[in-house]
């Protein structure tokens, strides 16, 4: 069961997220705030897996909570929720510490799609937001990481900075789901980093 956390201003969205939560099987809504400040009094005792938190609320955004409920509650998994894709708020909320980003007009389907990616280690983003982060990183010169990555693991990083999940590139490579997780962990060890973000800006020389 993956436990969920709905940080969202808007009533008909937020209670809207929380029945395709509560009504899907292995996810339940924990809680749901509709104010940034609410969330960093109340969220950090109660600890979701996952939280969804929407950029532009009252008060405190998205973006300045999800910075202070890293530090208060380190093991929730934030993925930012926004109508936007301007290039400021996806690479301040990486910053921030978020781990997906999704357009508010991403399919019921993909949303439960990104809670799992992101509870599995993933980091899910709408295509759009993928497309204008590689299209960030392209304008940056490239690390020469020849000597560091096999050309599989190459490979793998390239299809994950299309925001692809691991089974559409297992399927793209003709090869296990474990062994593109492999090729991952591999290739995190090698650029010493943590995450799909981190090891994209390494090697793409972008400055988060």
């Amino acid at each position: 069961m993956i436990h969920v956390a709905i940080i969202e201003d808007i009533r008909e969205i937020r209670e809207g997220l929380q029945i395709l939560i509560d009504g899907s099987d292995g996810f339940s809504c924990q809680s749901t705030f509709a104010t940034g400040e609410t969330a960093i009094a109340e969220l950090p005792s109660l600890s979701p897996d996952v939280a969804l938190m929407d950029i532009h609320l009252p008060g405190i955004s998205g973006i300045e909570a999800v910075k202070k409920l890293k530090v208060l509650c380190p093991h929730t998994l934030f993925i930012m929720s926004t109508i936007y894709e301007d290039d400021e708020n996806i690479f301040e909320s990486l910053k921030a510490g978020a781990s997906g980003y999704l357009l508010k007009k991403t399919a019921p389907s993909k949303i439960l799609d990104a809670i799992v990616e992101v509870y599995n280690g993933g980091s899910p983003m709408s295509s759009q937001i993928a497309r204008k982060v590689i299209a960030s990183f392209q304008k940056k010169d490239s690390i020469d990481e020849s000597d560091i990555l096999s050309p599989k693991e190459k490979q793998v990083l390239k299809e994950l900075a299309k925001g692809l999940r691991y089974k559409e590139i297992a399927d793209e490579m003709k090869i296990s789901v474990e062994t593109i997780r492999s090729h991952a962990r591999k290739i995190y060890e090698k650029l010493q980093v943590q995450s799909r973000t981190e090891a994209l800006n390494k090697v793409y020389g972008r400055e988060l």
